[in-house]
């Protein structure tokens, strides 16, 4: 019988998996949830599990000296080499972009993006994103395309949007699990205000009116992509 699990890595004590967590409930999977930067073990194997997601973090893949993002980026070559499938988030696609070998950076301008931004199909990603869709966004890194990987979309800033890498591993630099909750934490976080003022960013205000306008068709977006990465009947 198939795994009910999916692995689901996040970089903070108090992170959430938002909607790609309730979608994935939703069809009858178990999280199993784990977060190296406070302690906690990865599995030696896929064996056991469905699938992983790598969500976001205020680190960069690049923070090697942090002992948790150390652990994935050795962790990652057993999602790589599992014939699971996996998805990496912002965060999560750098350092998997990282772990195939391609440059995680900032911007060379200096841009950021910072709310909700237009990502647009490349040929090759046609049939993942059927149009131009508006996704939230929250990253000053961005990454290089991943050797032997299929550039999937892009956007103004970042030319490297997604890329699918090996049939079912994925890296996506926007953000679909966001629920209104999160926007509103993460727009009022200590650290927030800088951030919103760097080349780029968008006000808070923006964040809010983008996910009543655009937060509907990030969940059409999302529930296709699961269906995708998730094929077949859902565990019972």
């Amino acid at each position: 019988m198939s795994s009910r699990k999916i692995l689901t890595i996040v970089h903070q004590e108090h992170s959430t998996t938002g909607r790609v967590g309730e979608l994935l409930i939703a069809r009858g999977y178990e999280l199993d949830r784990s977060c190296p930067n406070i302690g906690d073990r990865l599995p030696s194997s896929l064996d056991d599990h469905a699938g992983a997601v790598i969500f976001g973090g205020p680190m960069s893949a690049n923070d090697e000296h942090l002992p948790g993002i150390r652990t994935e980026l050795d962790w990652l070559r057993v999602a790589l080499d599992a014939n699971r499938p996996v998805l990496g988030i912002c965060l999560g696609a750098q350092l998997i972009a990282r772990a195939l070998g391609a440059r995680v950076g900032p911007h060379p301008d200096g841009l950021v993006e910072i709310g909700y931004y237009e990502v647009r199909p490349t040929p090759q990603g046609q049939p993942l994103f059927d149009r131009p869709t508006m996704f939230y966004q929250w990253h000053g890194d961005c990454f290089d395309l991943p050797d032997g990987a299929a550039h999937l979309a892009e956007s103004d800033a970042c030319p490297h949007q997604a890329f699918r890498y090996d049939g079912q591993v994925f890296g996506i630099e926007f953000h679909p699990e966001m629920t209104r909750a999160m926007v509103e934490r993460w727009t009022t976080s200590p650290n927030a205000a800088p951030k919103m003022s760097l080349p780029g960013a968008q006000p808070q205000a923006a964040h809010l009116d983008g996910y009543e306008r655009y937060a509907a068709e990030s969940d059409r977006w999302l529930d296709r992509f699961l269906d995708r990465l998730l094929p077949g009947e859902p565990p019972t």
